[in-house]
């Protein structure tokens, strides 16, 4: 215990004859100088430039000057960084050394880390990464420990065959794995999003040009990966074939469900906007094309996931992929006592009055609303109605049930009688 006091009373009348030192008081005086400036400089160029002190409002230029406006905020750090490493300079070759300049110089990159992190980035994973990964290199570069802390971590390895794998390079495959994740995500949303909004080229085109933007990205993402943990590429050659014929048994649905949408994306046997009706009778919109399946939305709210094999070796019907215009038909009865020739006139009049129903003299003949005898049934004439629209009946449009309404209006307002199913009954033995 006595060792310990003793020892603890020799570093402080150190560190107290150091504090009174001229190299301790020219360091701070150093700090206190290049802050001082920077906080200077950088007030007087945000009250001068009134982009950098006033948060800009919508308008023209919105993006660029709410870029400048956060800019400003970097201006005190930047100046402090760059003033603190002169100083480093100057004060070691003067007094002999710097360190507390060095460790306000950490601090300085620090909060100009934390700037850059607040201000410009909204996503919650980049901000834990800079947090705790990012910052903390930062603080150990500054030191200079970063390279004692690498060559202990290089020190520390493992052997798989001809791959050599060190504790160095398995966290720095961790952390610019998480990084390059982020970026590939972040790089592949913008990417697509810029190619699909095109409208100077067709829809098929824009999504194949987004698939291949997103497999280009994938594919460099996962090569510069292995860059960084520092394998040989040409070490994974056998390793490649081995897994490769595995891939080939284990995963080959996934494999045929990926080439089926590389297919389907080059021959343009379906688009975005298509309505498809499936072969076991399920109807939806394509909404989205991916690598491995696509998404029909139905009028009721559901996604049907449908494997992109499916659209390659089943049959389906595409509605709307060639022509928008669609025919339908509705059926209805009156009784045998009606005059058909004054009910057709009126049948063909009312469809044609609907606004979503194609009708006029520029519509061919063969599209436009008709009606005429389906049959003779038990209890009256059947009649067909048959009229083209632009699109399908269902979701929005809800044609066939407002004709069916309006008929049934015009047959009320001329008496025109629906017959109810009728019955003879004889009784033969009274």
């Amino acid at each position: 215990m006595e060792f310990l006091n003793a020892k603890a009373q020799e570093i402080w009348e150190i560190i107290s004859q150091w504090a009174v030192s001229p190299p301790f008081y020219a360091q701070l005086a150093a700090i206190f100088a290049a802050i001082g400036i920077s906080w200077v400089i950088s007030f007087i160029l945000r009250n001068r430039f009134p982009l950098l002190s006033n948060e800009p409002q919508p308008g023209a230029f919105y993006n660029f000057r709410l870029l400048l406006f956060r800019t400003g905020d970097l201006i005190f750090p930047l100046l402090a960084i760059l003033l603190l490493t002169i100083s480093i300079d100057v004060v070691k070759q003067v007094m002999g050394q710097s360190w507390i300049i060095t460790i306000a110089l950490g601090i300085a990159i620090v909060f100009l880390l934390y700037s850059v992190f607040t201000r410009f980035i909204q996503s919650a994973i980049a901000r834990m990464l800079a947090k705790w990964i990012v910052i903390p290199i930062a603080i150990l570069h500054v030191l200079g420990w970063l390279d004692n802390v690498t060559a202990y971590l290089d020190t520390i390895y493992i052997h798989l065959g001809n791959i050599h794998l060190t504790l160095h390079a398995i966290i720095r495959t961790i952390i610019f794995g998480a990084i390059l994740f982020w970026l590939g995500r972040v790089s592949n949303t913008i990417g697509t999003q810029a190619i699909r909004q095109r409208q100077t080229l067709d829809a098929g085109t824009r999504e194949v040009l987004a698939k291949l933007f997103e497999i280009t990205i994938v594919i460099a993402f996962f090569l510069l990966l292995l860059q960084i943990m520092g394998i040989n590429l040409t070490a994974l050659a056998v390793f490649g074939g081995a897994l490769g014929v595995g891939l080939a048994f284990g995963l080959q649905q996934i494999a045929a469900n990926f080439i089926s949408g590389i297919i389907i994306l080059l021959d343009r046997s379906i688009t975005i906007g298509d309505y498809i009706e499936l072969e076991d009778g399920r109807t939806g919109t394509l909404r989205e094309l991916n690598m491995r399946y696509a998404i029909l939305e139905t009028f009721d709210g559901k996604d049907i996931m449908v494997p992109n094999e499916q659209f390659i070796t089943t049959r389906y019907i595409n509605w709307t992929h060639k022509n928008k215009r669609q025919r339908y038909s509705l059926e209805f009865s009156v009784s045998y006592k009606t005059d058909l020739d004054i009910l057709f006139p009126i049948i063909r009049e009312t469809v044609a009055n609907h606004p979503k129903v194609l009708s006029g003299p520029d519509v061919p003949i063969e599209e436009r609303p008709d009606a005429e005898i389906a049959g003779f049934g038990e209890s009256g004439i059947n009649i067909l109605v048959e009229f083209w629209m632009e699109g399908i009946d269902d979701g929005v449009n809800r044609v066939g049930a407002d004709l069916l309404h309006m008929i049934w209006k015009e047959l009320m307002k001329n008496n025109i009688e629906i017959p109810y199913p009728q019955r003879e009954v004889k009784i033969l033995n009274s």
